[in-house]
């Protein structure tokens, strides 16, 4: 909602100051269809042309993380530190052969059951699995697997920042798209060069319609939606960097309370459980 009422103002303050200077919106009017069939075709077409398919419906598909926002929120991260706390004490206590039942078949684990909005997201839960069955096989090394742990991070955060890489850049080239669809415009006036000096006028300030609209586009909308997507992503994998912490305290040697606390540091500051809140959880774990 904030990315609306932010355009919103936005767009009321630039045409309301023209406005309220004197300006007209007629020329606007008659030149804005055809400036921006020129200016969004153009960019949509070099976005095409820069990215595979896959990224295309990728970057479609951060259109929704930018309207919602991250989702995930404090009660998740109380949910996943619980569910890691249950692990990793499962396996301080009974040995790490314990959690076979629960990693080999997540969906009939009477833990993940207890969370289903972490059994749904498959990202999360495959990754708990496939590491805490990698120290079932004896992986145990906490710098090996907090090394390899770091580098699936950095992969994954890679790729999920590809849309909003995509979009700054096409932000960084709508000014140029604009003055393309401009040059347009002073190349059909000069093939009226014979024409009174007030149809001249109107004319040129129809091609800088797409001088404007490439600027106001590019740093107005672009970009705004650019960093929003990137601030959402960034945030979003501090979730997976919980897990790492988690797993990495508790092959440190830590107590199960301990690792969970490891695990509670690495969340968001606004989505981040007290001590108090995460204890609770814990306590009142019954699985």
């Amino acid at each position: 909602m904030t990315l609306i009422g932010g355009l919103v103002f936005a767009l009321v303050c630039v045409f309301g100051s023209y406005l309220l200077s004197g300006g007209s919106l007629e020329p606007l009017i008659e030149a804005m269809p055809y400036e921006m069939l020129t200016i969004g075709g153009a960019a949509i077409g070099t976005f095409v042309m820069a990215n595979s398919m896959h990224d295309v419906k990728h970057t479609l598909a951060g259109f929704g993380k930018v309207m919602k926002g991250a989702v995930y929120k404090k009660a998740d991260y109380v949910e996943l530190l619980s569910l890691l706390y249950f692990f990793v004490r499962l396996a301080s206590t009974k040995g790490s052969m314990a959690l076979e039942p629960h990693i080999e078949k997540p969906g009939e684990s009477p833990a993940f059951k207890k969370f289903p909005k972490l059994l749904k997201n498959h990202h999360i839960s495959d990754m708990i699995c496939d590491y805490l069955r990698m120290v079932g096989m004896n992986a145990d090394d906490p710098n090996q697997i907090e090394d390899l742990m770091g580098r699936e991070l950095k992969k994954t955060l890679h790729e999920e920042l590809h849309s909003a890489h995509a979009m700054q850049t096409m932000a960084d080239g709508l000014p140029a798209l604009g003055i393309v669809a401009a040059v347009l415009g002073v190349v059909k006036t000069m093939s009226h060069i014979n024409e009174p000096p007030a149809v001249l006028g109107a004319m040129i300030g129809g091609a800088l319609v797409g001088t404007f609209l490439g600027i106001l586009l590019a740093y107005g909308v672009a970009a705004p939606i650019a960093a929003r997507l990137k601030g959402v992503v960034e945030e979003e994998s501090k979730f997976v960097e919980v897990v790492r912490a988690v797993i990495v305290a508790h092959l440190h040697g830590n107590a199960p309370a301990v690792s969970v606390e490891t695990g509670r540091k690495m969340a968001p500051n606004q989505h981040m459980p007290s001590f108090q809140e995460l204890e609770q959880a814990t306590q009142a774990l019954q699985i």
